[in-house]
């Protein structure tokens, strides 16, 4: 997920708000909304939670705050000024299709904080920093790490995670820091595009069935040359000197692999519920959840606290019980909420007519490619996500390759600028004053040559799965 962002981001949202809508089309009145009073406040009322969401770290409001509010309010005008059978159905579909995001989200959102509270993503830290490595060897280390890890876990823990590790060993090279948190931002988001799990964009593709779940491994080269061109400008900006090691003790706490093991089970329980009994993948990730909390209760049952008096005490997850409860309630609940506005604002302004206005200028006039790039070039200013429910309920006729290309574009483009995606806007507060916006746009030109190349490496690699000769600039 990318949060919201400045002020200056308000501008490019304008062109793409009018593109949102929800799936459910066929349930559009039979009379566009768009040039009545109806449409043009429903579409105010977004803009104006959208505008309040933008200016969320000035404001310090939640951004679920405005959106839930504007969907509501959206609803509530329609259902006024069209009062059919056909909103509540509408209405009913939005909340079907966030139930299994929202169900999916909690179970990774909640092993997430379970490995974290385990120390495994600690303990990966500390075996970085006591190896002794050069600052270049490190650059290109937690760089491919951000990679690899970003396609099971979502892109602003793993920033994170490998910040930290930044920091540690690069407390005396700011420029170092600097350079590798760009670094691990377009790593992090690379990685989470050739993965359903990478980010919430390729879920939402994969839930629709767009695209299969071995699919998306075709856009793992493309993501490579995204993540590699501009770290190969970048390495030659730090140096090769080694910083001093720093050891400590592993942080691993009873359990901690095992429940390792059990997301890695719970992803294949996922991925086969969905590609052998069709069912959605949602019920695979519960049925994990499951297993997380069977296995919670047998670490509790046999929890034995270690007096902290006696020799050989060592805090290791042994004075607290494992309550896995607790991870559910830490989730990131104002983003499962943002997602409910957002999912509801787009159905509003979908089921008043905006989706066939933006189709027609976007995927009838410019044609999907150019479409689809010019995306990934808003997902830097915008968020993408309200950038991909548009898209996805838009239903432009694309084939496979083109469904590819947008997830990519979408997946990679917040990495422009570093206000473009969850990892950016975390790393500037955990860096802060090392990594920046200027720090970042002053090597954007490579960010945006990596982000060419893999365009153009999706094009030639995999263009048996277009129908036709992809055309820019139709």
């Amino acid at each position: 997920m990318k949060p919201a962002a400045p002020w200056c981001r308000i501008l490019p949202a304008l062109t793409l708000l009018t593109a949102s809508s929800a799936e459910a089309s066929s349930a559009s009145p039979a009379a566009s909304l768009t040039g009545s009073i109806t449409g043009y406040l429903i579409l105010g009322i977004f803009l104006a939670a959208y505008a309040l969401v933008i200016l969320e770290e000035r404001l310090h409001l939640r951004k679920s705050i405005p959106v839930i509010l504007a969907g509501g309010l959206t609803w509530f005008i329609i259902a006024v000024s069209n009062p059919s059978p056909a909103v509540a159905e509408s209405v009913r579909h939005y909340v079907l299709e966030y139930s299994e995001l929202l169900l999916f989200l909690l179970a990774a959102m909640t092993y997430v904080n379970a490995m974290t509270e385990r120390g495994i993503f600690e303990a990966i830290r500390i075996w970085l920093v006591g190896r002794g490595l050069s600052y270049r060897s490190l650059f290109w280390i937690t760089g491919g790490i951000a990679f690899f890890l970003s396609p099971v876990l979502d892109n602003l823990t793993t920033a994170l995670v490998l910040c930290a590790v930044l920091l540690a060993v690069g407390k005396d090279n700011p420029k170092f820091i600097a350079v590798g948190c760009i670094n691990i931002v377009v790593a992090a988001n690379a990685g989470g595009a050739f993965s359903p799990f990478g980010d919430i964009t390729t879920l939402m593709v994969w839930q629709k069935g767009l695209v299969s779940f071995q699919g998306f491994f075709a856009l793992f080269l493309p993501s490579v040359v995204n993540f590699v061109v501009p770290a190969f400008f970048m390495q030659f900006a730090v140096d090769t000197t080694a910083p001093a090691a720093h050891h400590g003790r592993s942080p691993l706490r009873r359990g901690a692999m095992a429940i390792l093991g059990l997301f890695g089970l719970t992803i294949v329980t996922a991925v086969c519920f969905h590609n052998f009994l069709h069912l959605p993948p949602f019920l695979g990730m519960m049925t994990g959840l499951g297993y997380l909390k069977l296995y919670g209760y047998y670490l509790k049952v046999t929890h034995k606290p270690t007096p902290a008096d006696t020799p050989d005490y060592v805090d290791i997850g042994e004075v607290e019980s494992f309550d896995s409860f607790e991870f559910v309630a830490r989730a990131e609940w104002d983003t499962l909420l943002f997602f409910f506005g957002i999912i509801l604002c787009v159905g509003g302004l979908g089921y008043a007519g905006y989706l066939e206005l933006a189709s027609q200028q976007f995927y009838g006039e410019w044609g999907a490619s150019t479409a689809n790039i010019l995306i990934g070039i808003m997902s830097a200013f915008v968020d993408n996500i309200p950038v991909m429910v548009a898209v996805i309920q838009m239903h432009p006729d694309m084939d496979t390759g083109q469904w590819l290309l947008v997830t990519l574009t979408a997946g990679v483009g917040g990495s422009l600028l570093s206000i473009g995606s969850a990892a950016g806007v975390a790393l500037m507060g955990q860096a802060r004053g090392h990594y920046t916006f200027f720090s970042h746009l002053k090597w954007s030109w490579a960010v945006a040559l990596g982000y060419i190349l893999s365009i153009a490496c999706h094009f030639w690699l995999n263009q048996a799965l277009f129908t036709g000769i992809p055309v820019i600039l139709k």
